[in-house]
């Protein structure tokens, strides 16, 4: 506990063994699957709903209470939790975690060695996805807040001097499919675009954006006094995995003078791989692009990366010239002066960590595994009797529906199962709408999970289904 006028941790050499032994059991829980969710108990709303305390106490003691909370809290590093594109923990992206915040350096403003990882991993990210040279960019807290900034790059290329006058009457407008992420949406709300300024253009069979449709809306914008902003493709949708057509979009906007910026958050990583790299041709002509490498690169949230054609767009979106941030004899500006934040943790080092320890060629392998066990499910849907399944898989995400008992309506029995599957805890899906019809969805994201995870995906929405039936 906190010795008297000090914050500094008594004997914290056990304190941070105790931790660790604590770090170490949380992995060993995470290598295979568990039978099930375990719930909130008396204790646990007990110690959170304590009043804030005044008296120290033995920090193994709360350590130990802090890990009783979280092993009862959703963990999507659990090899069966298939809801959500989420995080799956590599363990050296903990550890990073965990010097980051021993060494708390801020590269908002220029911080030595720390600037070259930040500068090192994007190049890193950019090679393997084949976003091509030249490149630049940063990381962002997220990929909501990655999107954000490229467009607000974007909107300032488009209307020159927005940024300091406003949008003066000048309506703009964005470019995206109707299943691109809402992301995209708040961002044209942040920046004064307008939400209904989002131009949410029909899919086709194959779910991916009208090439046509994404032109002819820019083009009566444009006759309508309109300035079109920039066109989103998506790589990877959050729904289905759908991939838009890059290189017809990149055309599009070569031809008309538009930024592309394509949201990869969740899809790009598989970009680096044989079996789904074709997918995503046209990338290097892009503006701009977003990773979320706590999706698909495996380490812990928070963890994103933007990559940016030229610098200089981000420079004219962000800059500043303050007092207490001066830049007098400098050849380079701050970081600050590229992005939204002004306290910055050093968030690459887990990605730069992850690439050094493992090799890029690894976590590709991982990366094709999951596709390929979404195959797998795809196969494993096909087979059963009763189930569904709703699209070709293009990633790693699948979608299908169970066919209701005789009499029963379809899009309640799905919205009810899927309410089930999460109540049952041995695994756990998505409820969504597809097309406006309910269905489960899984994305598989995951390092730890095995082909036997991804079977007991259907073995356990048929064995859920027959007990609820029952």
């Amino acid at each position: 506990m906190s010795g008297a006028g000090t914050l500094r941790l008594d004997d914290r050499e056990a304190v941070l063994a105790h931790a660790f032994r604590l770090v170490l059991e949380a992995w060993r829980t995470f290598d295979r699957a568990r039978p099930g969710q375990p719930e909130l108990e008396d204790r646990h709303r007990r110690l959170l709903a304590a009043p804030l305390p005044e008296a120290p106490a033995d920090p193994r003691t709360v350590l130990d209470q802090a890990a009783d909370v979280l092993d009862v809290s959703m963990s999507q590093a659990r090899p069966r939790f298939f809801a959500y594109v989420g995080s799956s923990g590599l363990e050296i992206g903990v550890l990073g975690d965990a010097l980051v915040a021993s060494h708390d350096v801020n590269v908002a403003t220029s911080a030595g060695g720390a600037d070259l990882v930040e500068a090192q991993t994007v190049a890193w990210v950019a090679d393997f996805v084949g976003f091509g040279r030249p490149a630049d960019g940063l990381l962002a807290p997220g990929g909501t807040i990655a999107n954000l900034t490229a467009l607000a790059a974007a909107r300032e290329r488009a209307v020159p001097g927005v940024r300091h006058t406003g949008a003066t009457g000048r309506p703009m407008a964005l470019y995206c499919s109707r299943e691109a992420h809402y992301s995209i949406r708040r961002a044209a709300e942040v920046l004064g675009i307008g939400g209904r300024q989002v131009r949410a253009l029909d899919v086709g069979p194959d779910r991916r954006m009208d090439v046509g449709a994404c032109a002819a809306a820019i083009e009566a914008d444009r006759r309508a006094g309109v300035v079109p902003v920039a066109v989103v493709a998506t790589a990877g949708t959050t729904l289905t995995g759908a991939v838009d057509d890059l290189a017809g979009l990149a055309d599009v906007c070569a031809r008309l003078g538009v930024w592309l910026h394509v949201d990869g958050a969740y899809g790009l990583p598989a970009a680096a791989t044989a079996l789904a790299g074709a997918r995503f041709a046209g990338l290097d002509r892009a503006d701009s692009a977003t990773v979320d490498a706590h999706k698909w690169l495996y380490v812990p949230k928070a963890c994103s990366v933007l990559l940016v054609r030229d610098p200089a767009a981000l420079e004219a979106t962000f800059s500043h010239q303050e007092d207490y941030i001066p830049h007098v004899g400098m050849e380079e500006l701050h970081p600050v002066d590229r992005t939204l934040e002004y306290s910055r943790p050093l968030r690459a080092l887990k990605l730069w960590l992850a690439f050094r320890v493992h090799g890029a060629a690894a976590i590709r392998t991982a990366i094709e595994r999951n596709l390929e066990q979404a195959l797998v499910l795809a196969a494993l849907v096909d087979a059963a009797p009763g189930f569904t399944r709703l699209h070709d898989p293009q990633l790693s995400a699948v979608c299908f529906r169970l066919d209701p008992p005789a009499g029963a309506d379809p899009a309640a029995h799905n919205a009810a199962l899927a309410r089930a599957v999460e109540r049952d805890g041995r695994i756990l899906l998505a409820p969504a709408e597809l097309d406006g019809v309910p269905c489960l969805r899984a994305c598989i994201v995951n390092h730890r999970t095995t082909d036997e995870d991804v079977r007991a995906i259907v073995e356990v929405v048929a064995d859920v289904a027959r007990r609820t039936a029952s």
